[in-house]
């Protein structure tokens, strides 16, 4: 059997109600052969009356007159056929079928009560009566069997009539109770609907907890369990966030101090040549640990940003790529990058500008990375119906189409050729997340290199 809650509970109905309407319908079945037989005992007994009122004796013999009413009584619009039998205990008949069955077997039979009973006449079934008269004659007394018999055609007819509305009525009342039933299915598990699209239409990182408004009494404890699952999810991922925050602080300092005495060891100038390698090797890597702490730190600001507490200052991004452009104007220089900016006028979004000027500079800084030397890296901002859409896009050597759906995945990188942490299009997701934005990539100009596409909703001027 399916699992559906909703079929499920419309066998539970179904089931019963056929059961019942089975039971009904047979008894009123039952009961209406009962009434249709009793009323063409009662009309086969009339006539069998009628036929014994006129047997009579005449000059010492018996003899009956068939009245015609007797015959009349049976008339029905179904063509039934009525066969009647009168005749003497010794066998002899006085009128009617000769081969009329007996009830008893014979006119012997005391019996002077009406008897009925089913019987085959000529190839067809028969409701029969069977009524015995005592006529006296100069003290001898004669037995007359009248045997009165019809086909069951308006019987059954009958039955028919007063059976079936009965049993279409039940069975609409089955299909209305089904119909119902489903449509109140449908309306009262709406609201679980809802909590099922919440759970599915919700951002990975949401933990919030799921409304229970409107929602009825036996699944609230269910969403109450969802929402304790929730909220212990929640202080996990804030404390392995606040975690990560930690570190990341409790390293820079050091790192910072080991930068500045590198730094000042590589300024000897009776270092050795060998020393020196050394130093500068790790004065390199220990510029790489900073940067990766410092992302680190953005990525865990970044993923506990609230959008109702971002969106409260209003941000200019075609100023902001301006200014991001301006500072990477070096690095793109050193790679014999050419890069440019492509503005519209204002375009202004609600959000965090210290997150937003990340989100800028870490595309166009892992576009400039990312490029060839003699290159082209460009950023565009522009607004457009009501959204303010920033592209960043490049003429390199692109990302293969089965890792792009991977690239926003912290410390994965598309290219190990290249200096990075993997962290800058994972940072530059969880903003955009936060900002209730949306991020595409694309093929870059003329099928070339890639097209970062950052959609936000537009603020007021």
């Amino acid at each position: 059997m399916t699992n559906s809650l909703r079929v499920r509970l419309l066998w539970w109905l179904l089931l019963p109600l056929a059961l019942y309407v089975f039971v009904t319908a047979k008894t009123e079945h039952d009961n209406a052969r009962h009434t249709a037989d009793l009323v063409q005992d009662n009309l086969l007994v009339a006539s069998a009356r009628m036929i014994s009122g006129e047997v009579e004796w005449a000059d010492g013999a018996l003899m009956v007159d068939m009245p015609p009413a007797a015959i009349e009584v049976f008339a029905s619009p179904y063509g039934d056929q009525v066969f009647y039998s009168v005749r003497l205990e010794d066998g002899r008949l006085l009128a009617g079928l000769p081969d009329f069955p007996s009830a008893s077997g014979g006119v012997a039979d005391p019996a002077t009560e009406p008897q009925w009973f089913d019987a085959t006449l000529r190839g067809q079934r028969v409701r029969a009566v069977s009524l015995v008269r005592l006529m006296y004659d100069n003290g001898a007394t004669r037995r007359v069997q009248i045997l009165v018999g019809k086909t069951t055609r308006s019987r059954d007819a009958m039955v028919q009539a007063v059976w079936r509305p009965q049993l279409i009525r039940q069975i609409e009342m089955i299909v209305l109770a089904v119909a119902l039933a489903c449509i109140g299915l449908t309306f009262e598990l709406r609201p679980l609907m809802k909590v099922k699209d919440d759970v599915a239409d919700r951002d990975p990182m949401q933990l919030a907890p799921l409304r229970v408004e409107r929602l009825h009494t036996e699944l609230r404890p269910i969403v109450d369990a969802i929402n304790q699952c929730i909220a212990r999810l929640g202080l996990q991922v804030a404390t392995q966030r606040r975690f990560i925050a930690d570190a990341a602080h409790q390293l820079r300092t050091p790192l910072t101090l080991l930068g500045t005495q590198l730094q000042f060891a590589r300024q000897r100038r009776s270092i050795e040549p060998e020393l020196a390698e050394v130093l500068a090797a790790m004065h390199r890597s220990n510029q790489s640990m900073v940067g990766l702490t410092n992302k680190l730190l953005l990525l865990a600001q970044a993923e506990s940003a609230d959008y109702s507490q971002l969106a409260s200052q209003n941000v200019d991004l075609s100023a902001l790529a301006t200014e991001v452009v301006e500072e990477l104007a070096l690095l793109a220089q050193t790679r014999e990058i050419d890069l440019g900016v492509e503005l519209h006028g204002p375009a202004c979004v609600m959000g965090h500008r210290a997150l937003l000027a990340a989100l800028v500079s870490n595309l166009a800084e892992n576009a400039i990375r990312y490029t060839q030397r003699g290159g082209h890296v460009t950023v565009a901002v522009k607004r457009a119906d009501g959204r303010v859409v920033l592209t960043v896009c490049d003429n390199g050597p692109g990302i293969p189409a089965e890792a792009r759906s991977r690239v926003f995945e912290p410390f994965y990188r598309a290219a190990t050729d290249t200096e990075g942490t993997g962290l800058g299009l994972a940072i530059v997701r969880e903003i955009v997340q936060a900002h209730r934005g949306e991020i595409e990539l694309g093929a870059g100009p003329d099928g070339r290199g890639v097209t970062v596409t950052v959609t936000f909703a537009a603020a007021n001027a």
